[in-house]
């Protein structure tokens, strides 16, 4: 399969307006990127899926998130990011960026009315669930191995009001030998700090044939991709599409990188906790 790369930096002029976060029951304050422009130049791609695209209840549910986030983050570690604004910023918008690139690549492949996503690695819920906030209509599974940070995850999904959202609290290696979640899934998406090679035998067992891997990546992630390559074919993928995606946050752009599941993952990967996740 060749390789494509895509790039979401067509120029939808000099910024777009954020709107303000509503107030929700609890009354909170205007958010305080009201009326705040960007410096640079936003994608239209990513302007169709900011937060300026979604339902007044779906920006609620962005509100009581963020609140959580900082709340809940006080007492355990979820962020390194404790300002309102650089949340929306580095966390919600970043994470609403990737969807245009990754619905794109997924439609283009597949006619099947509803998706499946699991967030590997999900952290603080990142991106899954400000991406389940977006769409209703998908499924998603939010995969984190620490206890502390489900019981937030747990939280926050019932604070949000997501039907649409599980949390599970294993280890990706585990997971993945599982009948029940093995190749069950239509995407796997990941943001979480690891290599590409590791991330792929986390994720790529979790996805059934025809469906996408999806790793949210730095400016410039090539070298990961070069490393990664013989992992990726071991675990039965390939590359498909390097976009480019527009960030408001402090490090500017950022990539999507997306694999083609094309034929089912051998049966030893994931390999167990402790062993080198580089398939040989």
């Amino acid at each position: 399969m060749s390789v494509s790369l895509c790039c979401c930096s067509t120029a939808a002029g000099r910024g777009f307006l954020l709107p303000g976060i509503l107030l929700n029951r609890l009354h909170l304050p205007r958010h305080p990127l009201l009326n705040l422009r960007t410096t640079s130049t936003v994608a239209r791609a990513a302007a169709a899926t900011s937060i300026s695209s979604l339902s007044a209840q779906q920006q609620r549910q962005v509100a009581v998130y963020v609140e959580a986030l900082l709340d809940w983050n006080q007492r355990m570690n979820l962020t390194a990011v404790t300002d309102e604004a650089e949340v929306m910023t580095r966390h919600v918008a970043d994470s609403l960026a990737v969807l245009p690139p990754l619905e794109r690549a997924y439609r283009a492949r597949s006619t099947t009315g509803g998706v499946s996503l699991i967030d590997v690695g999900s952290g603080a819920g990142l991106p899954g669930l400000i991406l389940a906030v977006a769409r209703p209509s998908w499924r998603f599974t939010l995969l984190e191995s620490m206890k502390k940070r489900c019981t937030f995850l747990e939280h926050a999904v019932e604070a949000m009001g997501l039907s649409n959202v599980d949390v599970v609290c294993d280890r990706a290696e585990n997971v993945g030998q599982s009948l029940d979640y093995r190749e069950a899934y239509d995407i796997a998406a990941a943001r979480a700090v690891a290599e590409l090679k590791v991330l792929a035998e986390y994720c790529l067992p979790l996805v059934r044939v025809g469906g996408l891997f999806i790793a949210a990546k730095g400016h410039d992630p090539h070298e990961e991709i070069k490393n990664a390559k013989s992992a990726v074919q071991k675990l039965g993928a390939s590359m498909l599409e390097l976009c480019n995606v527009e960030s408001m946050g402090p490090h500017g752009q950022r990539t999507a990188v997306i694999y083609f599941k094309e034929r089912a993952t051998p049966r030893k990967y994931p390999r167990l906790p402790g062993i080198s996740h580089v398939p040989s």
